[in-house]
């Protein structure tokens, strides 16, 4: 059984380094927004799913898509909906563009803060593909098609969610959400405000996905 990593917004590989678990591959979120991760799925029989910030975004969307493939789903600070709306703790616009100055403005390093001594996750990109992964943050609602999926009680493989208590990118209530979308799963909050979770919790998540993968 393969274990494919969905990487976020303006994020390199380096950011699972210190993870030990087996990955078959890491798909950058230009790979998901052109769907060639989509294409990897259809083609297997059945996988685990280790998503992270907005690709926990598209971990959800497999995990609507392939419920009968997925045989493991591990959310890291993952998001139905980034923006804030009625009812909604979310990101303002405002709040949105000064990620993407900031991720200029320091070409990747140190972006969001990163642990002293820990590799950095971030890397910077060209303008194109961080507009269009953005314009992904800015558009995309899921929450509705996952009420749905509860219903409809598809998922049943272990899930575990992994979120930092303040959180000024993804918002703790999305983690709370989650766990309602998958009453079986999981969840983990971390506490303090690390959004970059796959390099301060490596061993937790470690954990998670060798639960799995058994």
């Amino acid at each position: 059984m393969k274990t494919f990593v969905l990487n976020g917004w303006a994020s390199s590989e380096a950011a699972w380094d210190l993870c030990l678990f087996e990955r078959d591959r890491i798909f950058t979120y230009t790979e998901l927004l052109d769907g060639v991760a989509e294409d990897a799925l259809e083609k297997e029989k059945e996988f685990v799913l280790v998503g992270w910030s907005m690709g926990g975004s598209f971990a959800l969307r497999y995990a609507m898509k392939f419920p009968k493939k997925l045989k493991g789903l591990v959310l890291v600070a993952a998001t139905p909906r980034m923006m804030r709306d009625n009812n909604w703790e979310g990101m303002t616009p405002r709040r949105l563009a000064a990620l993407e100055a900031g991720l200029k403005m320091t070409k990747g390093e140190g972006f969001f803060g990163v642990p002293e001594g820990r590799p950095n996750p971030y890397k910077m990109d060209s303008d194109e593909n961080l507009a269009r992964g953005l314009e992904y943050l800015k558009s995309t609602d899921l929450r509705l098609d996952l009420i749905d999926l509860l219903a409809s009680g598809q998922v049943r493989c272990p899930v575990y969610i992994f979120q930092s208590e303040n959180d000024g990118i993804v918002r703790a209530s999305n983690a709370k959400f989650l766990s309602t979308v998958f009453p079986h799963a999981e969840l983990d909050m971390i506490p303090g405000g690390e959004h970059a979770l796959p390099v301060t919790i490596p061993e937790k998540i470690d954990v998670a996905v060798a639960s799995c993968v058994l």
